[in-house]
């Protein structure tokens, strides 16, 4: 019950995480390098979000574990675009360090999650 919960929020959160830098950068005016980068941010952190989901739906351990790999690779390339649109300055510091602290902590606990869940199987 309590893991349901936790799944839940999590989930929820990676979904809202997703949501914030789709609209924040849709906003911004079309360049080559804007485009570009966009897609790239836009597919990572959905696909975080999608993958977390699928992760909680997953009907073994072992099936967990592929997914959750998924998501830490996937929030790890989201954090490093995040990098890359703060170096270009496209976007304000403030909404910078908005989405670069929720990133960082969404790969910080899928990390631990599937350090644990590799243990597990074992």
């Amino acid at each position: 019950m309590m893991e349901n919960n936790y799944n839940q929020i999590f989930a929820k959160r990676t979904k809202d995480l997703a949501i914030k830098i789709i609209n924040e950068l849709s906003e911004l005016p079309f360049s080559d390098k804007v485009s570009v980068i966009r897609k790239q941010i836009f597919r990572c952190a959905s696909s975080t979000a999608a993958n977390y989901r699928a992760m909680c739906r997953a009907r073994s351990d072992k099936e967990k574990y592929a997914k959750i790999c998924i998501v830490v690779e996937e929030a790890d390339e989201t954090v490093f675009w995040l990098e890359v649109i703060e170096e270009l300055n496209m976007i304000s510091q403030i909404k910078i360090d908005e989405l670069m602290k929720e990133s960082l902590e969404i790969l910080k606990v899928t990390s631990t999650y599937k350090s644990k869940l590799n243990s597990k199987i074992e």
